[in-house]
């Protein structure tokens, strides 16, 4: 039986309105500039998700943080104003207490010791977390290994923290961290960190290399610190709400495509450790190693101490430790 046209056309429209045919136009927030592994690896991501849901869904990556800062940047989400987003583990930890012992000194040795343990049970345990406070994980990228680096004079050991002015991210581990040090933590936007360096606003900073090199903070400050103190993954993580939205099969096209970026992303972040200590040392950046951890580990055991005895993350922490 052939149908009138106006109820065919009324099919083809209602069609075009469900959940596995509608078209999903998504923003995806970053804070890093184009060309950095973070950016390449979302943009990978949108590629990869546009082209597995047939163009059903299509992600727009904004970088550089143009649509604010991090903290804005999470409201945003919560907000419903804002899709999707890379951020550090630094506000989902505020989101999720039991997510702060990623963010602890010292607990893992490198990032192959940190992708052990957040490949595995603890990061389903994390993102399950995660997702009741609203954020959907879909895949772990390298944070990298903090150090820290400084404008007016080299730091050698734990006493010379003492009065540093050190800028920190919006995190209690950073904030508690740096005052066991001897230093005076000063919160900023990532994005004044280097006018703040150069006006003497603060006197040191602590990031990544990349994030070091690639903003320009190693012309303002040369004197690195590779203490390499915090090793903590970054999340790529969509809004429950806007999950929700997608059909079932695009929810399995897009967590496929995150995953994907992840490793993408891991493998960007390799290559560009190598050239962006290369080209700090063009700059004329003097890097001094921790030597002797137990030194710094001595001051920070009101921390460690305060963690382990905390019931929440004592067996996390123990179970990392031990492996």
């Amino acid at each position: 039986m052939r149908l009138p046209h106006r109820l065919l056309c009324m099919l083809t429209l209602s069609l075009a309105l469900s959940p596995a045919f509608a078209q999903s136009e998504l923003r995806a927030w970053n804070l890093h500039p184009e060309g950095y592994p973070v950016t390449e690896a979302l943009q990978y991501f949108a590629d990869t998700a546009q082209h597995g849901t047939q163009d059903r869904v299509r992600i727009k990556v904004f970088s550089n943080a143009v649509l604010g800062d991090q903290v804005k940047a999470v409201k945003m989400m919560k907000a419903g104003e804002l899709e999707l987003a890379e951020f550090n583990i630094a506000p989902l930890a505020e989101a999720v207490p039991a997510v702060k012992v990623l963010t602890r000194p010292f607990l893992f040795r490198d990032s192959k010791h940190m992708f052990q343990h957040i490949d595995g049970p603890l990061g389903v345990r994390i993102e399950s977390q995660l997702k009741e406070a609203g954020f959907v994980v879909l895949g772990w990228y390298d944070g990298g290994a903090r150090s820290f680096y400084c404008a007016n004079k080299p730091i050698h050991t734990a006493q010379d923290f003492a009065g540093q002015r050190i800028r920190v991210q919006q995190s209690e581990a950073a904030i508690e961290m740096v005052k066991l040090l001897g230093g005076t933590p000063v919160v900023l936007p990532y994005k004044d960190v280097g006018d703040a360096l150069k006006d003497g606003r603060i006197d040191c900073a602590e990031n990544n290399l990349p994030a070091y090199e690639s903003t320009g903070h190693m012309k303002a400050a040369k004197y690195v610190y590779l203490t390499y103190h915090t090793v903590a993954p970054e999340a790529l993580v969509m809004s429950v709400a806007a999950w929700n939205r997608l059909s079932k099969e695009d929810q399995v096209r897009v967590l496929e495509a995150g995953r994907s970026s992840a490793l993408r992303m891991r493998e960007l972040w390799n290559q560009r450790l190598e050239t962006s200590k290369l080209a700090a040392t063009k700059q004329g950046t003097q890097f001094a190693t921790l030597g002797d951890a137990g030194l710094v580990v001595k001051r920070l055991m009101p921390m460690f101490s305060k963690y382990l005895n905390d019931p929440e993350s004592r067996s996390e922490v123990y179970a990392i430790l031990a492996n």
